[in-house]
C-alpha cells in the first residue's frame, strides 16, 4: 500500500514537472520569446495569457511597458562658444521588436536584466553622440532659452534614427538639467548678463523709436482731423450766418422798426453785460431811445 502511494505521489510530481515545463503565462505588461536550444523560434506580443511550449524550450520575458532610461552621470558637452556644459538627460522608449532586441543585446544570455544593461550602454553612446552633435553647434542661451524646443526635437530625431535597428521605439527625449561646471560658472553668468543687458537696451531703443513714430503719426492725424473739423465748422458757420442774415434782411424788409429795436436790445446786452458799465449820455441820445417808449420816440 505504501509503495502504491509513493508511486502515485511520484507520478503526480512528475506530471506537475511536465506541465510546468509545457505551460507558461505571459502577463499584460510582458512580451515573451521562446528559445529552442538557445535559438529564438517565436515571439509573443500583444497576446497575454496561458501559452504552451515544448518541454525542452525556454522562455525569456521582456517588458511591454513605457520604459525610462537615465544617464548614469551627466555628459560633458562643449557648446559653440567653447563653454562646457554638464547635461543630464533621459529617454522614454518601448520594446517594439522583442526578437531583434534579443538578438542585439542577449550576447548569449537569457537574463533580461543583462540585456537591459547592454541596451543601456548602447543607448548611452547614442544619446551622448546626438547631444554632442546638436548642442555643440549652439550657444548656451539657445540651449536653455531661445531654441530649447527645437534642440530637443533635433536630439530626439538623431536618437530615433540610431535606435531603429535596436528593436525599440523612442517615445521622448528630454534634457533634465544643463549646468555649468563650478569652475567657470561665475564667468559665464557675467557674460550672459552682459548679453541680456545689450539685448534689453536694443529692444528699449527700438521701442522708443517705435513710440516716436506712433506719436508723430498720431499728432499728424490729430492736426489733419482738427483741420478738417475746423473747415467743416467754418463752412457750417458761414451757412448759418448766411441764413441768419437772410432772416434779418427779410425781417427788416417786413418791419424796419422791429429790426432797429432788436439791434438796440443786442447793443444793450453787449455793453451792459458785466453790470458795472458806466455811461454818460444825453437823455435824448439815440442809443437809449427805446428806453423812453416802445416806439423809440
Amino acid at each position: 500500500m505504501n509503495a502504491k502511494l509513493i508511486a502515485l505521489i511520484a507520478g503526480l510530481v512528475l506530471l506537475l514537472i511536465v506541465l510546468a515545463s509545457v505551460f507558461f503565462t505571459v502577463r499584460e505588461d510582458q512580451q515573451a520569446i521562446v528559445l529552442r536550444f538557445g535559438e529564438p523560434v517565436r515571439q509573443i506580443t500583444d497576446d497575454e495569457g496561458l501559452k504552451v511550449k515544448l518541454p525542452w524550450e525556454n522562455v525569456v520575458y521582456l517588458d511591454d511597458r513605457n520604459l525610462e532610461f537615465d544617464l548614469r552621470r551627466p555628459a560633458e558637452i562643449v557648446v559653440a562658444n567653447e563653454e562646457r556644459l554638464q547635461v543630464d538627460a533621459f529617454v522614454r522608449y518601448l520594446i517594439t521588436d522583442p526578437l531583434q532586441y534579443f538578438q542585439r543585446f542577449s550576447q548569449g544570455s537569457r537574463n533580461a536584466a543583462i540585456m537591459e544593461e547592454n541596451f543601456d550602454n548602447r543607448l548611452t553612446a547614442i544619446l551622448g553622440d546626438a547631444m554632442r552633435e546638436v548642442l555643440g553647434s549652439k550657444r548656451i542661451t539657445q540651449i536653455i532659452d531661445t531654441e530649447r524646443a527645437e534642440t530637443m526635437q533635433s536630439i530626439q530625431a538623431l536618437v530615433e534614427a540610431q535606435a531603429r535597428n535596436l528593436g525599440v521605439e523612442i517615445v521622448d527625449v528630454r534634457v533634465r538639467q544643463a549646468d555649468l561646471p563650478p569652475a567657470n560658472a561665475a564667468r559665464v553668468y557675467e557674460r550672459m548678463k552682459s548679453d541680456y543687458t545689450q539685448q534689453a537696451e536694443a529692444i528699449r531703443a527700438r521701442g522708443t523709436e517705435r513710440a516716436r513714430e506712433i506719436t508723430a503719426q498720431a499728432d499728424k492725424e490729430v492736426i489733419q482731423i482738427s483741420s478738417e473739423a475746423e473747415e467743416a465748422a467754418q463752412r457750417i458757420r458761414g451757412q448759418a450766418d448766411g441764413q441768419r442774415n437772410a432772416i434779418f434782411a427779410e425781417a427788416y424788409n417786413r418791419d424796419p422798426e422791429f429790426f432797429a429795436f432788436y439791434r438796440s436790445l443786442t447793443a444793450y446786452e453787449t455793453s451792459l453785460r458785466d453790470g458795472q458799465t458806466t455811461m454818460i449820455l444825453s437823455p435824448d441820445d439815440e442809443f437809449f431811445r427805446y428806453f423812453q417808449n416802445v416806439d423809440g420816440r
